[in-house]
């Protein structure tokens, strides 16, 4: 959204962030380690970590932050299993490949075969935000407003609140 912003691309006054999610640990749903914290990543016990590919899945980069702002980057890294999608990333520890992942809370609530543990304090990595915006080039601008206006509409708000998002505010 940023670069279609800085290239002039949007209609102005139609961006606005709608959404937000949370980081949060999930462990296999037998898990018997009994993590209750990101912290607790860094005991021994706990050999393999999936987190997203930092360079390519943006849970990835919100999670490396999230670590290095815990001082913990660098004893956990040794233990990472990249996964190339936050859905990729929640498989691995699904099938138990992984002792624990960090997916967005949404990702978390679609399985049940994780149990979530943590949730990553928003003050810890940038803030997760989905936003909407019209493009100038649209082909119907007037649908595109009406669209991005029901998607902030009541009725939207609760299904996304059913599905673990975030209303921004």
């Amino acid at each position: 959204m940023d670069a279609l912003q800085s290239q002039n691309l949007l209609l102005a006054d139609t961006r606005r962030n709608i959404l937000t999610n949370s980081l949060v640990l999930v462990v296999p749903g037998n898990s018997a380690l009994g993590l209750t914290s990101f912290r607790q990543l860094t005991n021994s016990n706990v050999k393999k970590i999936s987190v997203g590919e930092p360079r390519s899945v943006p849970a990835g980069q919100y999670a490396e932050e999230l670590f290095k702002n815990l001082d913990i980057l660098e004893q956990l890294k040794s233990k990472f299993v990249y996964g190339n999608s936050v859905r990729n990333v929640l498989g691995t520890v699904e099938s138990g490949n992984a002792d624990a992942g960090v997916v967005y809370r949404t990702d978390a609530l679609i399985s049940d075969q994780v149990k979530q543990v943590a949730t990553a304090p928003d003050n810890l990595h940038s803030p997760i935000v989905y936003p909407i915006a019209v493009i100038k080039a649209s082909r119907n601008v007037t649908a595109a407003k009406a669209y991005a206006q029901f998607l902030s509409s009541d009725q939207a708000k609760q299904v996304f609140t059913k599905y673990g998002f975030g209303i921004a505010q």
